[in-house]
């Protein structure tokens, strides 16, 4: 049987009756200081019969000064009851990763799970960084230390786009890892992971950086440090250290036929990673931004074709009216070159390094056009954001009697999705999540009604008398269904 090659979030998730898991930016935040000294991994000679002395390293000094700093997580949030099926359990990153499967005719409303994945505190004071997709829907979040001690814990942001979320625990004096420097990481170097695969807590695996600034199918804003390191569900949101003790990434995703590791690993580097917590942490969203210019890859004949010798850079396929591009004079056929000097060598360099520019910030542009190199400044804009995520352990709902918070869609989202109105769902809980309503999923119409905005959606929903159900026109991927969500 031909096996589609999938690439995986990286969370484990167990169901209360019967357990299973499914296939499934550079400051530190304050107070990260460190009492410790901070030892490097050492190294052992290994010899052989007719063979040179060759170091390996070894990694028992790193386990035991930084093996407490690495956190295990369990989130336990209610879900539709189903089969389980070839994805991730919990929140892939993915929008629409699966066709839609509304619950059985007769089974329960809902079955209560619990996710598992890894985290690492990166401030004594209780700040501690995981993925995204292992705290998606959480109602209820813990934080586990190796010595044992357990922490309810607040979901402070996450940031699907790049996949990283900030928990805050109540306690201090805490051990925390040091924080490394991505641009120092090479290729062929050795690295490890701490997490918790399977379950199996404070579990270490080692290997070496395969590549840097990876671009993932449907991933835009991070350039993923590819590895060798054995990953496995549970192995979520937990650290890649180097031999100096140094986290530089979050072990978040691999390439799979079977749900478990096949030799490649994927990690957010921990620049991108501590800016997203920064911003969740002092403003509670994250801002990146914003061209507006559709890009693509040049190949070499394209090249040869607008009079480059090399394939390099971002070619402009289109601008959007109105944009900050429009306004700057880009056109449709230009390649992009360099961005404030930084060399665009491939055409995914650039959403990058647009989105960690302050919106409102000049640009300058290197511009290859009609045979030759030009210079353009922008004024950059600011990428629209996605609805925050907010965990059901501080307390707050989505929003209103159905569990549901909303929000636009933008014209963009519209023409790909091929509708008229609708608003998609950033957040789900209680009546609508035991329904089978996911995060990314358009509510096209409420009982008929067309759905053009969520003002509309909220004072339909509003006005819904409890007790009776609401028959809302979901449209997931390329499939619409109607699904009952009684009023709560």
């Amino acid at each position: 049987m031909n096996l589609k090659r999938k690439l995986l979030p990286l969370a484990l998730a167990t169901a209360f009756f019967g357990a299973g898991w499914g296939v499934s930016h550079l400051d530190a935040l304050p107070g990260n200081v460190h009492a410790q000294a901070q030892e490097p991994a050492h190294t052992t000679t290994v010899t052989g019969p007719g063979r040179a002395a060759v170091a390996v390293p070894d990694f028992t000094s790193l386990v035991k000064q930084h093996g407490k700093a690495v956190v295990n997580i369990q989130v336990e949030r209610s879900a539709p009851a189903q089969a389980p099926q070839a994805g991730p359990e919990g929140q892939s990153p993915f929008p629409f990763p699966f066709p839609f499967q509304p619950p059985m005719p007769g089974a329960p409303n809902a079955m209560p799970q619990q996710a598992q994945g890894s985290g690492f505190i990166i401030s004594p004071d209780g700040y501690v960084l995981t993925n995204a997709h292992v705290v998606s829907n959480g109602d209820d979040i813990s934080v586990q230390l190796t010595d044992k001690r357990e922490f309810k814990a607040k979901l402070i942001g996450a940031d699907r786009r790049t996949d990283v979320a900030l928990l805050k625990i109540d306690a201090a004096d805490l051990p925390a890892v040091k924080i490394g420097n991505v641009d120092s990481v090479q290729v062929g170097e050795w690295v490890a992971a701490i997490g918790s695969p399977f379950g199996f807590e404070n579990t270490i695996s080692a290997g070496i950086v395969g590549a840097k600034g990876r671009s993932l199918p449907a991933e835009t804003y991070v350039p993923y440090l590819q590895t060798d390191v054995a990953v496995n569900p549970g192995n979520s949101g937990g650290p890649l250290f180097n031999l100096n003790g140094e986290v530089i990434g979050i072990n978040s995703q691999i390439y799979s036929r079977t749900g478990g590791y096949m030799g490649l690993s994927f990690a957010i580097p921990i620049d991108i990673a501590m800016d997203v917590a920064n911003q969740l942490r002092t403003a509670g969203k994250v801002t990146r931004g914003r061209l507006g210019v559709q890009i693509q890859g040049l190949t070499q004949d394209l090249a040869k074709s607008f009079g480059l010798k090399q394939p390099n850079g971002a070619l402009v396929a289109n601008v959007e009216k109105n944009s900050p591009a429009q306004k700057a004079g880009l056109e449709s056929g230009d390649v992009i070159l360099q961005y404030n000097g930084k060399p665009i060598v491939d055409s995914s360099d650039l959403p990058v390094v647009v989105a960690r520019t302050k919106p409102g910030t000049e640009a300058t542009l290197s511009v290859w056009r009609k045979g030759a190199e030009r210079k353009i400044n922008i004024t950059v804009g600011e990428l629209e954001p996605e609805k925050s995520m907010v965990a059901a352990s501080n307390g707050e709902a989505p929003a209103g009697k159905l569990g549901i918070g909303v929000q636009n869609l933008t014209a963009q989202q519209r023409d790909q999705l091929d509708v008229k109105g609708g608003v998609v769902v950033g957040s789900v809980q209680g009546p609508a999540a035991r329904a089978g309503i996911q995060r990314g999923d358009v509510v096209i119409a409420v009982n008929g009604e067309e759905i053009e905005s969520a003002s509309q959606f909220n004072g339909l929903v509003d006005k819904a008398q409890p007790g009776k159900p609401l028959a809302l026109l979901i449209q997931r991927g390329e499939n619409r269904i109607y699904v009952p969500v009684n009023v709560g």
